[in-house]
């Protein structure tokens, strides 16, 4: 069975940066898309990130240039590199993993996620 493990959030400035890890364990299909959605409170989850298989990735407009998603395959581990953190960022952060060879940032192609992990960007 394959669970999604995430890990990296915690609380940082304005301005700053942090890298989130999410473990993959267990096997997946060759063909898949992984992804990083966020979720405040009240406000539903969208996402921010997303990865297939063959490596295209596919970014919320809103954090383009900040942030970078990326795997490594001999780890079994999915990356979120953040930088220029802003208060905006701030929400519970959760890895997905998806049956489809695309980059989608629509929550309704993933059907396994992690728990999930806080960032908080105080300005």
């Amino acid at each position: 069975q394959v669970q999604l493990m995430e890990s990296g959030g915690g609380s940082v400035q304005a301005g700053g940066s942090l890298r989130l890890a999410c473990v993959v364990s267990g096997s997946t299909e060759s063909d898949y898309c992984m992804g990083w959605f966020r979720q405040v409170q009240g406000k539903e989850r969208e996402g921010v990130a997303s990865i297939d298989s063959d490596g295209d990735t596919n970014y919320l407009p809103s954090v383009e240039g900040r942030f970078t998603i990326s795997k490594d395959n001999a780890k079994n581990t999915l990356y979120l590199h953040m930088d220029s953190l802003k208060s905006e960022d701030t929400a519970m952060y959760y890895c997905a993993l998806g049956g489809i060879r695309a980059p989608m940032l629509t929550a309704n192609w993933y059907n396994l996620w992690g728990r999930g992990t806080q960032v908080t960007v105080s300005s």
